[in-house]
């Protein structure tokens, strides 16, 4: 049997598919009279996917726990889910099919020394190592330095998620905070979906929660994505304004850890920029040994 954690998050990730989905973008025509309902309603979303109303409220509750594949791609089908968002519902579901007695262990904060020194060979390049919690396990100095004010807090205390929504520096760093905290969000969504009761994440979860109201409002979304390549604008106290292109490398043999490095093309600005501010970061901010 399924943990109730499991196929509660499976419920919940449909449930909040289906509010946050218009009548109108299904097709729908609303009749008349208030809908007490955001989105859709329950009986219009399993007519939609073709099961018994009855099978779906069993779902959302957490109460079935094995919907067949056929069900699956109906639900996604009739929600206009995305791939990405399929695929998370496909994950949810296996999950909460299987047996799972105790949440597995966070994996480890360790960074070899290999890193370490990959690290320091992309300067003046910033770089830096990350869990799946966005935690910051290792960086080089440009690395640390870009996210302007995160080195004023204690090394175990710097995670992107927390900098991004409890940092007073973040939101005049991004010139685009609000798109940077929905992705934040919905990547963290994407990752305690699959392992909810992994303690890294509820920590950091539990604490968010509590106090950003951004976060909270975000977090109820139930928003899932995989992270893209993307450019990001800084707006740095240090260097002044630049656009760099973000790389986020997953690591062979280390769950849940990435390398993210932020580039310029040789020659620009945005590259002169990145040799000031990697000469100018504190060495002592190197990564932690």
């Amino acid at each position: 049997m399924a943990s109730d954690s499991e196929s509660a998050e499976l419920g919940r990730f449909l449930r909040a598919r289906r509010t946050g989905t218009s009548p109108q973008h299904v097709g729908l025509t609303p009749g008349p009279g208030i809908r007490r309902t955001p989105g859709l309603r329950r009986e219009e979303l399993a007519t939609l996917a073709g099961i018994s109303i009855d099978y779906y409220v069993r779902l959302e509750r957490g109460k079935e726990t094995r919907p067949s594949p056929a069900v699956l791609d109906a639900l996604a089908r009739a929600l206009r889910m995305d791939d990405q968002e399929h695929h998370h519902l496909r994950e949810l579901a296996a999950r909460a099919a299987r047996y799972t007695p105790e949440p597995p262990p966070a994996p480890s904060r360790s960074v070899g020394p290999h890193l370490k020194l990959l690290l320091d060979s992309l300067r003046p390049y910033p770089a830096y190592v990350i869990s799946r919690s966005m935690d910051l396990l290792a960086w080089n100095p440009g690395g640390l330095a870009l996210y302007a004010g995160i080195a004023d807090w204690p090394a175990t205390q710097r995670n992107l998620a927390r900098y991004f929504f409890l940092h007073p520096a973040a939101r005049d760093l991004f010139t685009d905070w609000e798109q940077q905290i929905t992705g934040c969000v919905s990547r963290l969504r994407a990752v305690a979906g699959t392992a909810p009761d992994a303690p890294d994440l509820t920590r950091l979860v539990g604490e968010l929660l509590l106090k950003s109201p951004e976060f909270a409002g975000l977090w109820e979304r139930y928003e899932v994505t995989r992270r893209k390549p993307a450019t990001k604008t800084f707006h740095h106290p240090q260097i002044g304004t630049v656009t760099l292109t973000s790389q986020v490398l997953h690591i062979e043999a280390t769950p849940g850890q990435r390398i993210g490095v932020y580039t310029a093309e040789p020659g620009t600005p945005e590259h002169d920029a990145l040799h000031l501010l990697d000469m100018t970061a504190p060495q002592r901010a190197a990564a932690p040994s």
